[in-house]
């Protein structure tokens, strides 16, 4: 265990060369001078030239990359050209809001979608398992930003119960909690159903039957372990898409969260700031990653032989 643990984690490292790569090829073909942004209208060409070079905007890429990377592994994701605060210590300010709505999400995701996909898989063809697939398509059909604005119309504007905006409180975190968490809805029910339709077909399922079992107990205590390995690498790969697809959802409730900090980034063209978010997020989904995988051996202990030699098996 100790060993596959330590090559996931050396893993990070490549994938987190080739992100940071990808970010800076992004940005050397993307039009327009950071500058622009950092200066006034007023000022002229040498104190234009002087700011690229107090950036290091002058550098060649691939030095300005040397450099970024050799920064990175000491934890210094660079200075926000708008702030002049250091990247990282921004993002660790904003980090808990994206966390507290990515996590509150996938819970209301699980809560509804595990739930229904079993109940739409033992019901298979009837009118209550297309009603179950209608609806949760429904919810994945609807882009986020659409669903954020009927919700804020909805509870905040006609009902009031919900602020629109802003954390003045704790129930500010609900609405956000609620869209991302529908979003995700459709997958957990899909997922859950076709792993369920899959294991209840199994002989040891009839068995359990044909010995009087209830079929409570054969759901949650034969069929749901080994369902549950789809669910949980679903819900692991929903975290980090959650992680990435908060930036919507938080520029519309503004939630001061890493989503809503990299998209002033964009518009502001604070490459610092842009570049340290993506890669936190990268590592955090990567750490995530991990920690769903090493779940697989405790939901099935049987499976920790091939996790952990990456699925290879020996031949005598």
């Amino acid at each position: 265990m100790a060993k596959f643990i330590l090559r996931r984690v050396l893993l990070i490292i490549p994938i987190m060369l080739g992100v940071t790569l990808i970010i800076f090829i992004l940005r050397a073909v993307t039009p327009g001078d950071p500058v622009d942004q950092l200066v006034s209208t007023n000022a002229t060409e040498e104190e234009r030239e002087a700011k690229r070079e107090e950036l290091g905007l002058n550098d060649p890429l691939v030095l300005q990359f040397v450099k970024y990377v050799a920064n990175v592994f000491t934890g210094n994701l660079g200075e926000s050209y708008k702030t002049h605060q250091p990247v990282l210590s921004e993002i660790l300010q904003r980090f808990p809001y994206t966390l507290i709505i990515c996590f509150g999400s996938v819970i209301i995701g699980v809560v509804l979608g595990v739930p229904l996909g079993i109940y739409s898989s033992l019901r298979q063809y009837t009118w209550i398992d297309s009603v179950i697939l209608i609806l949760s398509m429904v919810f994945a059909a609807c882009p986020g930003f659409v669903l954020a604005l009927l919700l804020i119309s909805g509870f905040s504007v006609k009902l009031g119960w919900f602020p629109a905006v802003g954390l003045p409180n704790a129930l500010g975190y609900v609405l956000p909690m609620v869209t991302i968490g529908l979003g995700s809805l459709s997958r957990y029910t899909r997922i859950t159903r076709s792993s369920f339709l899959e294991v209840i077909r199994q002989d040891y399922i009839t068995t359990a039957r044909a010995k009087g079992q209830t079929e409570r107990k054969i759901i949650w205590k034969h069929a749901f372990r080994n369902a549950a390995i789809p669910i949980a690498s679903s819900i692991g790969v929903q975290i980090g898409n959650q992680l990435g697809g908060a930036l919507i959802v938080e520029t519309v409730f503004g939630i001061p969260g890493i989503g809503k900090y990299i998209g002033d980034a964009i518009t502001s063209r604070n490459f610092p700031a842009i570049q340290g978010g993506v890669l936190f997020l990268a590592f955090v989904f990567t750490i995530v990653n991990l920690l769903v995988d090493i779940s697989f051996i405790y939901i099935n202990p049987r499976l920790k032989s091939g996790i952990i030699s990456g699925g290879k098996r020996k031949h005598a």
